[in-house]
């Protein structure tokens, strides 16, 4: 099992308010109690300042995607948070001292919450952010390992009472949103219906097998796996998952997280 040494994440800026009913303190106190648990685990956390220019800024792994060393500098799919690859590729360079590989294909799309790394292969969601363009872009830069485009479909669900059911379709989700990695050759998923759809796409496509903890709430089926430690939503934001988790056997303690900020190691 490999170890992450470093993580790149970005404090909360007041902008990020304008998104959705954010509560702003909380949202920064979550943002603290992942940096404290990271460093815990021994990894060396690098936080940006906040982008008040770039409210979306705190998702801070859809700008680039880190193997064996080098740094594949991404083209986020929203046109608007496209500023943000400059002060991260600034810092991937300068002070970690990373390779930089740049996308020369302007129609490429590609958001590193679409990119799956197992440790033995990637997978990529074509989704709202990410298109094949993208996911060729990803191959090349990583030749040495398969990469497999995978389609991710908005989740369906049906709403009504016993005249009859409306489908519902939900917001545009990223990949790993809908699968991520709970430990070594283990896929996190949820019972969803777009989750459990991905799941089948990649056991089809996959050259490799895995094993699979599956999740009973949607939101809780994107989860870190990280130095030996499994980080989830806490129980008051997945309460039957939490149940599920802590009787999956994993040879490593699990720790909960109240609605983790993405971040790429």
């Amino acid at each position: 099992m490999f170890r992450y040494t470093h993580a790149l994440v970005c404090r909360v800026p007041v902008a990020f308010r304008t998104r959705a009913e954010i509560d702003l303190e909380e949202a920064r106190r979550q943002h603290e109690a992942l940096c404290r648990l990271l460093r815990e685990l021994g990894v060396d956390v690098v936080e940006l300042p906040p982008d008040e220019l770039h409210p979306e800024c705190v998702f801070v792994e859809d700008t680039a995607v880190i193997c064996n060393g080098v740094a594949l500098i991404t083209r986020p799919g929203a046109p608007h948070r496209q500023g943000e690859v400059d002060t991260v590729r600034a810092v991937l360079k300068k002070e970690l001292g990373l390779p930089i590989v740049e996308i020369s294909d302007e129609a490429a799309k590609l958001d590193g919450g679409d990119v799956l790394f197992t440790g033995r292969e990637f997978f990529v969601g074509l989704s709202e952010w990410t298109n094949e363009a993208g996911a060729r872009a990803l191959a090349a830069s990583f030749p040495e390992f398969s990469v497999t485009p995978i389609k991710v479909s908005p989740g369906v669900r049906l709403e009504g009472g016993q005249q009859g059911h409306a489908l519902q379709v939900s917001e545009p989700r990223h990949l790993k949103a809908l699968v991520s990695m709970a430990a070594p050759d283990v896929l996190c998923v949820s019972k969803g219906a777009a989750s459990q759809e991905v799941l089948r796409r990649i056991e089809r496509e996959a050259s490799f097998s895995y094993q699979t903890l599956t999740v009973p709430e949607d939101s809780a089926a994107n989860v870190l796996s990280v130095n030996g430690t499994l980080i989830h939503r806490s129980a008051a934001e997945a309460p039957e998952t939490c149940k599920v988790e802590h009787r999956f056997i994993l040879n490593f303690p699990i720790r909960k997280l109240s609605r983790m900020l993405n971040l790429f190691f």
